[in-house]
């Protein structure tokens, strides 16, 4: 039976462009999952898309006097072409602002209160007297009253990843006018996390075997602690999915507690436009189906905590909604593999101040794979890490390039030209060679599990070392020598290292897949390793919207068909003519793009 497998992306909130901190920290591993997954013969259904509420769009617009619903359509198609350059292979890649959207996130609301988790509260919150109005988490900063941070949110602190009560926040101010709210009671929804509790924990307790360290921390060991408490779930905000009942006008639901919902109804919303309604549930009701969250750390509260709560919450109570027969509950996550943050240069980046790659200007200069290859090296799986362009530089040409571009080129340009453009008859293969193929052939085990377990840096440093035990092998054989005096010996040792960088491209698909492709189509594979991605504009009654998908029916590893296996290649087939595969970079880059730095704009 093939396994159904959802990668469920971080939503990016469309308020700014994105940056590789951005890109490694959810983007990139959910797609290298994702790739895997698919090469495997899984049924894969990645989706994300454009997180379009909230007060870090209405900042921006407050600051750009424009409508928050400017702010968001200027973005998302941005988002759309990075994805598409960087070949972040969304199946859907769309919005929360959406009719869809909407209607999935009241229908969980709607199912919450009816099963009794959500409870009215009069609570105080921050209230702006020379703006005369509530203010948003967001339009409140002071300092953390955990952690000391002087630039929490008063909702959350980024520092320490700990979500806030808004009235306990030390020294608030205003963002707007920088003047000092003051606190106001109003009514508010809360969602009980309390009375969750107990399955909360069932629920984290049963994955302690395999979740990272840094989740168990933040989500498991915060319960054990200090337990949880009620969080408010609406907000006074006009820009959002307003809360469905009556005399509740003005009032939004919280985007953090609609935003994870995106996860369930972009799957809703990509079964609709592929015309089966009832897909979506082979991920989200099979309970043998397996969801991965892809987030950075700042964000593990709402899905290992949260976004769960909600789906035990509702127990079957939201597919009856969606008029189901024989409804059933929805599929809790099954790994939230959370990556800590990237730093640039030493150090923190930020948007604000320019301070941060950005990933559509990069792509300007540099191979997507490039990008993919450094960042995938430099993912922060465990701990804060650093871009450093001195670091790219050499990591591009004395690996990427040196180690498996090199090997690529030199094997199939050689063989091209002196065997007639025709895989040779190798004969019968020596000790030597058949050694090789059985180190290279024991990666496909050996690569599979790192990305089983999404242990990804891993997974691409085996990868690599597969390449250079091929090199290692052409410094004894040297087949360009060979030839001058056995031509069989050279065909032999060329038919070896063919069949080896065969097997390799494979393993290396999910992480390099531009590179992978084009080795694929030089060694005359009729279908492509992956399929073709689309944008399409889909209206509704919220306006027109664009959204991201992929069109797998072509490629290699679509739905049912693995492969992820040493299968040998046919001797004296023809392949097309090699191409280099990967940019040498001339060192005068590094300098350059650091000068670059707080000055190019996004």
């Amino acid at each position: 039976m093939t396994e159904n497998i959802l990668i469920a992306i971080a939503w990016p909130y469309a308020n700014s462009d994105i940056h590789v901190g951005n890109i490694t920290g959810s983007h990139l591993p959910g797609d290298i999952v994702a790739r895997y997954h698919r090469l495997r013969g899984r049924n894969v259904l990645m989706v994300s898309g454009s997180d379009s509420h909230g007060t870090a769009i209405t900042i921006k617009a407050d600051q750009l006097g424009k409508a928050p619903e400017e702010i968001y359509k200027h973005y998302h198609p941005r988002f759309i072409e990075l994805f598409k350059k960087l070949g972040i292979s969304y199946d859907i890649f769309t919005s929360t602002h959406t009719e869809n959207h909407f209607d999935v996130a009241q229908k969980v609301f709607l199912t919450l209160l009816e099963n009794g988790y959500l409870k009215t509260t009069i609570s105080r919150q921050w209230f702006s007297p020379s703006l005369g109005r509530f203010l948003p988490d967001r339009y409140v900063e002071g300092t953390c009253y955990i952690c000391g941070n002087p630039e929490a949110r008063s909702d959350q602190c980024e520092k320490c990843g700990n979500e806030l009560e808004a009235e306990k926040l030390i020294n608030p101010r205003s963002k707007v006018d920088d003047s000092t709210p003051e606190l106001r009671e109003t009514e508010h929804f809360f969602l009980d996390l309390s009375s969750l509790e107990p399955q909360i924990e069932e629920f984290l307790k049963a994955r302690e075997s395999y979740w990272r360290p840094n989740v168990l921390r933040q989500s498991l060991g915060t319960i054990q602690s200090v337990g949880l408490k009620p969080t408010s779930i609406t907000r006074d905000l006009d820009w959002g999915i307003p809360v469905p009942l009556d005399d509740w006008k003005g009032k939004s639901l919280y985007v953090w507690f609609e935003a994870v919902m995106g996860y369930l109804s972009s799957a809703i919303e990509w079964s609709k436009l592929t015309g089966n309604n009832d897909a979506w549930r082979d991920w989200w009701i099979d309970p043998s189906a397996k969801a991965f969250y892809f987030i950075g750390k700042d964000n593990i509260t709402f899905h290992a905590v949260t976004w769960p709560a909600e789906l035990l919450g509702m127990g079957d109570g939201f597919d009856r909604r969606m008029g189901t027969e024989n409804p059933q509950p929805l599929v809790l996550p099954y790994n939230v593999p959370a990556n800590e943050f990237m730093n640039l240069e030493g150090r923190k980046i930020s948007g604000s101040h320019n301070w941060a790659v950005w990933g559509l200007d990069a792509l300007e200069r540099y191979d997507a794979d490039a990008i993919r290859y450094y960042l995938t090296n430099a993912m922060p799986e465990q701990r804060d890490t650093d871009w450093d362009w001195e670091e790219f530089f050499q990591r591009n040409n004395n690996e990427l390039v040196a180690t498996w571009g090199n090997l690529v080129n030199r094997v199939l340009s050689f063989t091209f030209k002196n065997f007639d453009g025709r895989i040779p008859n190798p004969g019968q293969l020596r000790e030597s060679d058949e050694a090789l193929l059985q180190v290279i052939k024991a990666g496909f085990d050996s690569v599979a599990i790192k990305l089983e377990q999404v242990e990804l840096k891993a997974g691409l440093a085996e990868v690599m070392a597969l390449a250079a035990e091929v090199n290692k092998y052409l410094d004894v054989h040297a087949p360009w020598f060979e030839i001058k005096t056995d031509r069989d010996q050279a065909a032999k040792s060329l038919y070896t290292a063919i069949q080896a960088i065969e097997w390799i491209k494979i393993m290396s698909a999910p992480f390099l897949p531009n590179t992978s492709e084009s080795l694929h189509q030089i060694l005359a594979h009729g279908e492509p390793l992956f399929g073709k991605q689309f944008s399409r504009f889909v209206q509704d009654s919220l306006g027109e919207h664009e959204i991201l998908g992929l069109d797998n029916n072509n490629a290699s590893g679509r739905l049912g068909q693995d492969v992820w296996e040493p299968v040998e290649l046919e001797w004296g087939r023809e392949f097309n003519q090699p191409v280099p595969l990967i940019k040498k970079l001339d060192h005068k880059i590094v300098e350059e793009e650091r000068a670059r730095l707080g000055k190019q704009s996004h």
